[in-house]
């Protein structure tokens, strides 16, 4: 797998030229770019871009984790006040749609003697879950007539129930689609090609997309519950079976390891921290360092949101940086987690979809987010399910199913964001000093571009779903 990501560069970015004219798009050839695209290449350029975009500072550790208060800053602290502006979230708009959904697309319409009904499906999979983070943090987003440069220069955009809707279909059939008999594929680096773990993959996704929209359409969500427990396909059912993508050394290493090889300014945030410790929580090792200084003996979060100068005052040494798995070179960018699963199948019983045992499933997702940390003593996994502030409350599933999936999503930043956003657990605090009126941000703004680019549609998108800023709720996010 490390062969294909180091060749990554060769197959290039696909179709990057834009054109309002369809002849203007077949002159404006990128002269780099291959004319002979190979599915196995395509494939591991797609899956190593988009978890950069998901992983990466811009969508994860400089927005969403600073957001939802798992990271806070120790210098240069406007993000961790939200002071955003229309160019602050570009990068998983344009990387999302002219690179990892340009390059899916390429595989998708490959003929069928260059790529397999397993690659195509593979690529729809894939596809669905980067629409997914498109949809979860800007709202209205382009999606039927996004990646068609010669026909839809300017994409219209669809409503985030749309997106939503088409994107469970998509994954169905998709995962159907899907073959064992024959059709091997190449350059996949999150499951080595195997087939039934892209089955689970594309169910997981399913079953957290019916919950984003359980709020709005509990029974096309109870419904797409059931036709996913009931899939032989199956969901992911271990730790082993987590989708992510694992990274190698230098330079293709993970990238919170290539920020903190050269910058220093990400400490955990007192939030999480004071959590942890409340619970005695055994991840607090992992997801924290001790602060380099020897005299200061525990571990120290840093207030969200403070100005950089009261930010600087608290010391670099005296501060907890986040935990050195997270910044190790092969640390993986984690997708979908088994205890995300076992969360998911907790809250869809405990909202009456199913008649699993949403008790149980809890306390099963817990243990599976220790043990994917590392904790695996029986004793140790035992003393903290039996704690009465962890157990489960039936009275009040979104507190404590919120509270605990908001601890085993630590590092993953957009997801963390819109389940925070959807559970609305743990009720946080906002920024110290904060520039929102005491609010939180609860979505991202489109790019400038979207403005001055494809005016009309972007102003459709706002009119249906309000005024394009940081405190305008998204569709899915009811309560």
């Amino acid at each position: 797998m490390t062969n294909h990501i180091n060749r990554i560069f060769i197959t290039g970015l696909i179709l990057l030229a834009v054109s309002c004219k369809k002849e203007l798009v077949d002159i404006n050839k990128n002269p780099n770019a291959t004319e002979n695209p190979q599915p196995d290449y395509l494939l591991t350029a797609a899956q190593k871009i988009s978890s950069d975009l998901y992983w990466g500072a811009d969508n994860n550790f400089n927005s969403t984790l600073l957001i939802i208060q798992h990271w806070a800053k120790v210098q240069y602290t406007e993000p961790d006040r939200y002071i955003f502006s229309n160019s602050s979230f570009t990068s998983l708009w344009n990387t999302g749609y002219a690179q990892s959904i340009t390059n899916l697309n390429t595989i998708i319409r490959l003929p069928d003697e260059k790529a397999n009904v397993n690659y195509k499906n593979v690529a729809l999979i894939l596809r669905s879950w980067v629409f997914s983070l498109l949809t979860d943090a800007y709202g209205d987003i382009p999606y039927k007539q996004a990646g068609d440069i010669k026909n839809s220069f300017t994409p219209a955009y669809d409503t985030q129930k749309d997106v939503y809707f088409g994107l469970l279909e998509e994954l169905k059939q998709a995962s159907a689609a899907l073959t064992n008999s024959g059709n091997p594929i190449s350059g996949d680096v999150i499951y080595g090609g195997k087939i039934d773990r892209w089955k689970k993959f594309a169910n997981a996704l399913r079953l957290r997309i019916a919950l984003r929209i359980a709020d709005r359409e509990p029974e096309k969500a109870k419904q797409t519950i059931n036709e996913v427990l009931g899939d032989a396909g199956g969901l992911i059912s271990s730790n082993a079976e987590t989708a992510q993508f694992t990274y190698s050394t230098s330079p293709q290493q993970n990238p919170v390891s290539a920020w903190f090889d050269t910058r220093d300014e990400f400490r955990i945030a007192k939030t999480i921290l004071d959590k942890l410790t409340a619970l005695n929580d055994p991840r607090i090792p992992i997801f924290a360092n001790k602060p380099t200084d020897p005299s200061v003996t525990s571990y120290v979060g840093v207030p969200s949101g403070l100005t950089t100068s009261d930010a600087n005052n608290l010391g670099f040494a005296k501060t907890s940086r986040p935990g050195s798995f997270f910044f190790a070179p092969t640390s993986p960018a984690v997708i979908t987690s088994y205890a995300e699963v076992l969360f998911n199948r907790a809250e869809a019983a405990a909202r009456g979809f199913t008649t699993e045992n949403a008790g149980v499933l809890y306390n099963a997702a817990i243990t599976a987010s220790l043990q994917q940390f590392g904790i695996t003593d029986a004793n140790t996994i035992n003393n903290y399910l039996a704690q009465a502030s962890v157990q489960y409350d039936a009275g009040n599933y979104k507190k404590s199913i919120g509270e605990q999936k908001w601890i085993a999503l630590y590092g993953q930043g957009l997801e963390a964001f819109a389940e925070w956003r959807r559970l609305d657990h743990p009720q946080l605090t906002p920024a110290v000093a904060g520039v929102l009126d005491k609010k939180i941000p609860v979505r991202f703004i489109y790019p400038g571009t979207e403005q001055s680019l494809n005016g009309d549609n972007y102003r459709t998108a706002v009119n249906n779903q309000g005024p394009d800023n940081l405190l305008t709720k998204l569709w899915f996010d009811q309560y």
